[in-house]
C-alpha cells in the first residue's frame, strides 16, 4: 500500500513511496500529526543519488519490523534535499553544531514544534563499528520522549536558542581589495596539492569555484602561479578516474588524492560549473585539451541529462545492476582485463589496458578498474584509440544504466544554461546555445509565475510546490545573462532584472548581508543564511555575481551597491578561507576589473560583426558583460547612442565609468580585452 509520497514530484521521495514507513512529507500536517498524537518526528534528509540513503533505505525504511516501530511511535517524515534548502541547511546546521559532523542521510528526531533533540546520519539495522543499530536508536528516543520529557524539552529548547543566536559575521564596510585577493591566491597556494592538482586530501572535490577565481586573478593580475594551479588540477581530473572517459562528464568527488577513484554520482552542478571552468581555462590557454574537455563535458549534460521538457535532470546515481540482480556502486563504469578482452580482441585488450590505466589487481573493487589516461601510458595511435573508445562506450551502453533524477532544479538549471551557451558561442556550436536556450524557456514556462517568483523544482514538465531559495534566483539571472550576451537577445537580460528586483526586495538583510530564503518563506526554527560555497556558489556570492553583472549592463546604482554590499563577507572571509568562498573571490576579481562593458554594433549578417562580437565573448577579462546588436536597437541598453563607425560595425569598451575610442578590427580589440 503507497504511503504519503505517492503523489509527491520528488523522485527520491517517490522512492519511498511504498516503504512500510508510513512516511509524510514535510507540511504543518505532518507536525499537528505528532502533536496529536504526542509523539517525536523523524525527519529523515536525503537525495535521489545519494549511496548511503539507498542503503539505509533498504536496510531499515523497507524493514516490516523497523517500519512497525517507526509508525507506532514517531511521525516520520521524508525531506528531498535537493527540493527544500531551507529544512536541509537549518538542520544540517544543528547536526553539524551538536556532532561536529554531518552529511547524508540525515537523521533528526525533532518536537512537534520542529525542534530538534537528537541527530545522526547513518544508522545501521544492527549495532556495527561502534554505531548503535537503528531499532535501538528509535528505542532509546521513544523512551526518553516518555520518561524524560523534561530533559528533551531543554535541550531541544536549548538548540533552537543557541542557532536562532547565532548572527553572522560577515567583514563591515568595503568591498574586498588588492590585499585580499592576494592574501586568498597565498592561502590558496599553501593548500594546493603540486604533485597531484586540487587543494586539501581525500576524498578531493573538484574545485570549479576556486579555479574560477584563480583564472579571472591570472587574467587581472598576469600571476602565473594562479594559471598554472588551473592548468595542473585541470589536466589531473580530466586523466583521472573521476572524469568519464568514454561518455565525458565528472563524478561528484574522489575519494582519493590523485582522482583515480570516484564516487560515481555524476550531478548537473558538477559539470555545468566544470563545462565553465575548462571553457574559460580554453579562453586563458587556447588548450586544445580544455576545449575537448568542455564540449565533451557539454554533450554529457545534454545527452544524459536533458528532459523531454527541455530542461535538465538533477543527477545519476552512483550505484546500478552489475549483471547478477545486485546494485553495486560503479558497475556501469568499471572495466576488468577479460571485459576488455571480450568487446576488443586480445590485441585492442592490451592497448585499451595500457591507454586507460586497467590492470589485473584492478584500481577499485573486485579486480575492476575505473579507466583513467596515465601519463606514462605515452602516445598511441589516435584513430586506433577512438576505435576502442567507441565500441567500450557501445558496450557500456548494454549494460543497465544508474538511475536518473528527473526533477528540474531551477539554480542547477541557471549553472546549465549559462554553461551550455558560453561553450555553444566560444566553440561555435550553435546546437548548444539552442539547448540553453531551450531550458531558459522552459524555466520561464514552468518556474516563474507572472510577478517573477520562482519555484525550485519541476518534473514532468509540472512545477513543484516549493519556493525558490536565493541560489534559484541567483543561478537563474546568471543564466540568463549570459544566454542575452550570446544570442544578442534582451528579453533575456530583462528577465535576468525582474528576477534581481526581487533578490532586493526579499532576500536582503541590514548592511548587505542575503538570506538564503525570501521574507515571506515558510519560517522554520531559523532562517537560514550562509555566504560560504559548497558544492555550488552559495546563494549569496551568486547574487553578489548576478548583481553585478546586471549593473554593468544597465548603470543601475542600486544593485551595483547591493553586490558590493554582499562581497563584505569576501573581505572577511576570502584570505581565511578561499576554498569556501571561491565564487564571492571570482565575483570581487570582476568588481575590481570594472567589470568592463563591451557593446558591438552592426549588422549580424557582417562577418566583421560576427569577428568583434566573437572577440568580445572569446576575453578572459573577468566578468565582462557583453552587449551585441544593431545601433540603437533597444534590446540592451549598452548599445544606446553607439553608432556604426564610418559604416563600419564597431566595438565599444567601458570600464570605471570611462570608455575608449570605438574599435572596428577584432585584433585591435583582442588587444584593449
Amino acid at each position: 500500500m503507497p504511503n504519503r509520497l505517492a503523489h509527491e514530484t520528488s523522485p527520491y521521495l517517490l522512492q519511498h513511496a511504498d516503504n512500510p514507513v508510513d512516511w509524510w512529507p514535510w507540511s504543518t500536517e505532518a507536525f499537528e500529526e505528532a502533536r496529536r498524537r504526542d509523539v517525536p518526528v523523524l525527519l529523515s534528509v536525503g537525495y535521489s543519488s545519494c549511496h548511503w540513503c539507498h542503503v539505509m533505505a533498504h536496510e531499515s525504511f523497507e524493514d516490516d519490523a523497523i517500519a512497525g516501530l517507526v509508525n507506532d511511535n514517531f511521525v516520520a517524515v521524508k525531506v528531498d534535499r535537493e527540493e527544500r534548502p531551507d529544512v536541509d541547511a537549518v538542520y544540517m546546521e544543528a547536526v553539524q553544531a551538536a556532532t561536529g559532523q554531518g552529511g547524508w542521510p540525515m537523521t533528526v528526531f525533532l518536537t512537534p514544534d520542529a525542534a530538534p533533540f537528537y541527530f545522526g546520519t547513518y544508522f545501521p539495522p544492527e549495532p556495527r563499528h561502534g554505531m548503535p543499530s537503528f531499532p535501538e536508536v528509535l528505542e532509546g528516543v521513544r523512551s526518553a520522549w516518555a520518561d524524560r520529557r523534561g530533559e528533551v524539552d531543554e535541550v531541544a529548547d536549548r538548540i533552537v536558542k543557541d542557532l536562532a543566536g547565532r548572527s553572522l559575521a560577515y567583514g563591515g564596510d568595503g568591498v574586498p581589495g588588492e590585499e585580499e585577493l592576494a592574501g586568498a591566491l597565498l592561502a590558496l597556494t599553501r593548500e594546493y596539492d603540486a604533485t597531484r592538482g586540487g587543494f586539501g586530501g581525500a576524498p578531493k572535490f573538484p574545485p570549479s569555484m576556486a579555479l574560477e577565481f584563480l583564472l579571472r586573478h591570472h587574467a587581472r593580475t598576469g600571476a602565473e602561479g594562479a594559471l598554472q594551479m588551473v592548468a595542473d588540477t585541470c589536466e589531473a581530473m580530466a586523466r583521472g578516474g573521476i572524469y568519464d572517459q568514454l561518455g565525458g562528464g565528472f563524478a561528484r568527488y574522489a575519494v582519493d588524492r590523485a582522482w583515480v577513484v570516484p564516487h560515481f554520482e555524476k550531478m548537473l552542478y558538477d559539470n555545468a560549473l566544470l563545462c565553465r571552468v575548462y571553457a574559460h581555462l580554453w579562453k586563458a590557454t587556447g588548450s586544445e585539451p580544455a576545449r575537448r574537455v568542455a564540449l565533451e563535458t557539454a554533450d554529457f549534460m545534454v545527452r544524459e541529462l536533458r528532459t523531454p521538457e527541455g530542461g535538465f535532470a538533477s543527477a545519476l546515481d552512483a550505484d546500478s545492476d552489475d549483471g547478477t540482480g545486485k546494485h553495486v556502486e560503479g558497475a556501469f563504469y568499471v572495466w576488468t582485463p577479460e571485459q576488455l578482452t571480450d568487446v576488443l580482441g586480445a590485441e585492442d585488450a592490451a592497448l585499451a589496458a595500457a591507454h586507460y590505466g586497467v590492470t589485473e589487481d584492478g584500481t577499485f573493487e573486485h579486480g575492476s578498474s575505473v579507466l583513467q589516461l596515465p601519463r606514462e601510458a605515452g602516445p598511441a595511435d589516435a584513430d586506433r584509440i577512438a576505435s576502442i573508445a567507441a565500441r567500450l562506450l557501445a558496450a557500456r551502453e548494454e549494460r543497465e544504466r544508474p538511475g536518473r533524477d528527473d526533477k528540474v532544479v531551477a539554480a542547477w538549471n541557471g549553472l546549465a544554461i549559462a554553461a551550455l551557451a558560453e561553450t555553444g558561442a566560444l566553440f561555435d556550436r550553435p546546437d548548444l546555445v539552442e539547448r540553453a536556450t531551450e531550458a531558459a524557456d522552459l524555466l520561464v514556462r514552468v518556474h516563474m509565475d507572472e510577478s517573477a517568483r520562482l519555484t525550485r523544482t519541476s518534473k514532468d514538465g509540472r512545477a513543484g510546490t516549493n519556493a525558490g531559495v536565493l541560489e534559484d534566483y541567483a543561478d537563474v539571472a546568471e543564466g540568463f545573462l549570459a544566454l542575452a550576451a550570446v544570442t544578442g537577445e534582451g528579453a533575456w537580460l530583462e528577465f535576468a532584472g525582474f528576477l534581481l528586483d526581487l533578490v532586493l526586495d526579499r532576500f536582503t538583510a541590514e548592511g548587505g548581508a542575503l538570506y538564503d530564503t525570501a521574507h515571506d518563506a515558510e519560517a522554520l526554527i531559523r532562517r537560514p543564511q550562509d555566504p560560504t560555497d559548497n558544492a555550488t556558489p552559495s546563494g549569496w556570492t551568486a547574487a553578489a555575481g548576478a548583481l553585478l553583472s546586471y549593473a554593468a549592463h544597465t548603470g543601475s546604482e542600486a544593485h551595483r551597491a547591493a553586490a558590493e554590499g554582499a562581497l563584505g563577507v569576501v573581505k572577511a572571509l576570502g584570505p581565511r578561507a578561499p576554498r569556501f568562498i571561491g565564487w564571492g573571490l571570482a565575483v570581487a576579481e570582476a568588481l575590481l576589473d570594472g567589470p568592463r562593458e563591451i557593446a558591438v554594433v552592426g549588422d549580424a549578417a557582417d562577418p566583421v560583426f560576427r569577428e568583434l562580437r566573437r572577440t568580445a565573448l572569446a576575453a578572459a577579462t573577468p566578468g565582462a558583460v557583453v552587449a551585441t546588436g544593431a545601433p540603437d536597437s533597444g534590446e540592451f541598453p549598452l548599445l544606446k547612442d553607439r553608432p556604426l563607425v564610418a559604416g563600419s560595425p564597431a566595438a565599444y569598451v567601458c570600464r570605471h565609468f570611462t570608455c575608449d575610442a570605438p574599435v572596428t578590427d577584432p585584433a585591435e580589440l583582442a588587444r584593449k580585452l
